[in-house]
C-alpha cells in the first residue's frame, strides 16, 4: 500500500500524532496514512492532515521514502510503502482526530521522551534541514 506522510514544522517543533490503529499502536509519529486510488499524493498528505489533526499547511519537498514490512507468527500484516513530505506554515486549531489518541506540537530538542515509530527521529532531522536550507527537492507540490 502506498501512504503518506507530512512532517509539519512549526519553528522548533514538529507536529506529532499518537497513533490509533495499528502498526504500532500507542507510538508517535508524524500525521499520515493511505493514499485512496486516484487520489494524488499532495491531496492524501493535505487530507490525512486534516483528519488527525485539524490543521492545514504549505505543503513542501519529499523528505524520504520508507518501506514498512510488518510481519507476525502467519506472515506479513502490513506492507507500506511511505512517502514523507515537509510541511510549513501550519494553519488553523490543532485537534486529534478519529485515527489518532493525541495531537501535540513537540519540541524536536525533546523528541527522545517520546515513543517515536521507528526510523522517525533521522527522518524529522532531515526535514528541518530541508527547511532551513530553503530546498524546493525534487517534489514540487502546487502552492
Amino acid at each position: 500500500m502506498v501512504a503518506v506522510g507530512v512532517l509539519l514544522l512549526d519553528g522548533d517543533r514538529v507536529l506529532l500524532v499518537k497513533r490509533a490503529h495499528p502498526p504500532q499502536v500507542g507510538r508517535w509519529t508524524v500525521p499520515g496514512g493511505k493514499v485512496e486510488l486516484g487520489e494524488s499524493l499532495t491531496d492524501a498528505c493535505l487530507r490525512e492532515l486534516a483528519e488527525e489533526t485539524g490543521l492545514r499547511c504549505r505543503l513542501g519537498p519529499m523528505v524520504e521514502v520508507l518501506e514498512r514490512v510488518v510481519r507476525d507468527d502467519s506472515g506479513i500484516t502490513f506492507h507500506y510503502v511511505i512517502l514523507d513530505f515537509l510541511g510549513s506554515d501550519p494553519q488553523g486549531t490543532l485537534a486529534p482526530g478519529s485515527d489518532s489518541l493525541d495531537a501535540r506540537w513537540i519540541p524536536i530538542a525533546d523528541l527522545e521522551r517520546y515513543e517515536t515509530t521507528d526510523g522517525l527521529t533521522p527522518v524529522i532531522e532531515r526535514a528541518v534541514e530541508m527547511l532551513a536550507r530553503g530546498e524546493r527537492g525534487p517534489y514540487h507540490a502546487r502552492d
